[in-house]
């Protein structure tokens, strides 16, 4: 077996671990799946605004899941040229590097613990330099904040912490700590643009935002392309080592995978949160309406971006009202409820649960629904809330065509949601622009693998992985233009009517 090459190896796995579960899936050369496993992983709400995951449920949750996925293949590791990483990418973990034990739970990226802390930089006027450094915004979604947070909660870790005696990651560099038994402390530039440490245009951590945030450089991992050698894993996690070759922020993995690669390609990924991504090239662009500017997925020296919109409640909608409000019993009977009505009856759904994202940046805002009358039913509310999702969407794609650095032409999806027809078509009228979903809908581990392969060698270009993407169906746009301006109008007002929710009432005299 040791003369085997990567051409005899023809197997990619690809590992995708989400916010509410981890999966991993085996592709072939033509970027076909071949096997898949998934299982989900809690989250946990300790305090109102808080969101929490337990690092070694995490880690045990990927590794069974791979391993079963090699199972139901029939492969071994002999047969795999390479894994790759994807990952939800704020949440923050911080370990021993002794013993490899996290010393707390992971702060998952939809907690707004940090909120008051990002708030008071804001008021000491660090906006402006942290945006120009960054491409972010000061916001308790990043995971700087989240880090700094764990550090202040007893003196003993910070010390220890300057010492070099614990390591800090999002969850790419714990999978990949875990994996390699230790021997690898590293991250990519995608994950990397994410903390609010890095300084995207020299590609590396920041001194001066290490000092404004308080965080020791001591803890931080090595950042490389999403393209490199990342180490092997352990002979004992899947009976030999499999080299570990790519590795991207789950967003900019399902960029990748869609092959938007070139300046004004775009993709919108409907997972627990919805994530519209669009390429802008080796140049930076700095949005003026609220989006981010981040470091897409990189294969070789040359620096990759992209803009960036967060919706912070995508598919989770469905979630709340499967689990919260008891309408349906699984989250695909969403779409036949929604169907079963023509329109929403006027009701406007606003599910700022975790805040407001993208464009609009309010942790203070809270969910609501309006419009609502005692013909109102529970079809109305289901069909209020896929359009909530698409209208979140559309919020962001506006803003990036406000920019108007690059144009945009359609839209590619990927993610749980995207498998909604009706949604799809609500998107597309919603955006005026055509909805294309592909063959295959996992992009985010697609794009995984993708890196992977052209770091074992499976692909030589990017033309290769490019040219392996195809199209399911396309959704045109069906609205006209007075009726969609309408209708973005009243969501706006909507909008504006949870905004700033948190701490509006004055106490009664």
């Amino acid at each position: 077996d040791k003369g085997r090459t990567a051409d005899a190896m023809n197997y990619l796995l690809a590992l995708d671990q989400g916010t509410t579960s981890s999966r991993a899936i085996v592709f072939d050369r033509r970027g076909t799946v071949v096997a898949s496993a998934q299982q989900e992983i809690r989250q946990l709400y300790p305090r109102p605004g808080w969101v929490e995951h337990d690092p070694q449920e995490i880690f045990e949750s990927q590794l069974a899941t791979a391993r079963l996925a090699l199972g139901r293949a029939n492969l071994a590791a002999r047969d795999i040229a390479a894994i790759g990483i994807a990952n939800q990418r704020e949440t923050t973990l911080l370990w021993d590097r002794r013993t490899g034990a996290a010393v707390a739970n992971a702060i998952g990226w939809q907690d707004r613990r940090t909120a008051e802390a990002c708030a008071r930089l804001k008021e000491q006027g660090h906006e402006a330099f942290v945006h120009e450094r960054t491409g972010l915004v000061l916001d308790a979604y990043f995971s700087g904040p989240k880090l700094a947070w764990l550090l202040d909660q007893a003196p003993a870790l910070r010390a220890r912490a300057e010492r070099g005696e614990l390591a800090f990651g999002t969850v790419d560099s714990w999978l990949l700590w875990r994996l390699t038994g230790g021997s690898v402390h590293a991250t990519d530039v995608s994950n990397a643009s994410r903390t609010l440490l890095f300084n995207l245009r020299s590609r590396a951590w920041d001194e001066e935002l290490l000092t404004l945030l308080n965080v020791p450089r001591a803890v931080l991992p090595t950042v490389l392309p999403s393209v490199a050698d990342f180490g092997s894993t352990r002979p004992e996690w899947f009976g030999a080592p499999i080299a570990i070759r790519g590795m991207a922020g789950d967003q900019q993995a399902a960029l990748f995978g869609h092959g938007c690669h070139r300046p004004g390609l775009a993709k919108n990924t409907y997972g627990t949160g919805c994530f519209l991504l669009l390429a802008t090239g080796t140049e930076l662009h700095f949005s003026r309406h609220g989006l981010l500017t981040t470091a897409a997925a990189q294969v070789s020296a040359v620096p990759a971006y992209a803009l960036e919109g967060s919706v912070f409640i995508g598919g989770a909608v469905v979630q709340w009202l499967r689990d919260g409000l008891g309408c349906i019993r699984r989250a695909d009977e969403v779409e036949a409820l929604a169907a079963s009505v023509p329109d929403t009856g006027g009701v406007y759904f606003v599910p700022a649960f975790a805040g407001l994202g993208a464009p609009y940046w309010d942790p203070y805002a809270r969910g609501g629904l309006l419009g609502l009358t005692r013909g109102t039913t529970v079809a109305h509310v289901a069909r209020a809330a896929l359009e909530a999702i698409a209208f979140q969407s559309a919020d962001v794609l506006l803003a990036m065509q406000a920019d108007g650095d690059v144009p945009l032409s359609e839209l590619r999806v990927d993610g749980g949601a995207a498998a909604n027809d009706l949604l799809m078509q609500i998107q597309a009228d919603l955006l005026g622009i055509p909805v294309i979903r592909p063959r295959v809908l996992e992009t985010t581990a697609l794009g995984a693998a993708f890196l992977a392969g052209l770091g074992a060698g499976v692909w030589a270009s990017l033309e290769d992985v490019e040219a392996l993407w195809r199209a399911e169906r396309i959704f045109d746009p069906a609205l006209a233009r007075g009726t969609l301006e309408e209708r973005l109008a009243r969501w706006r007002m909507a909008v504006q009517r949870v905004r700033e929710w948190e701490g509006q009432i004055a106490p009664m005299r």
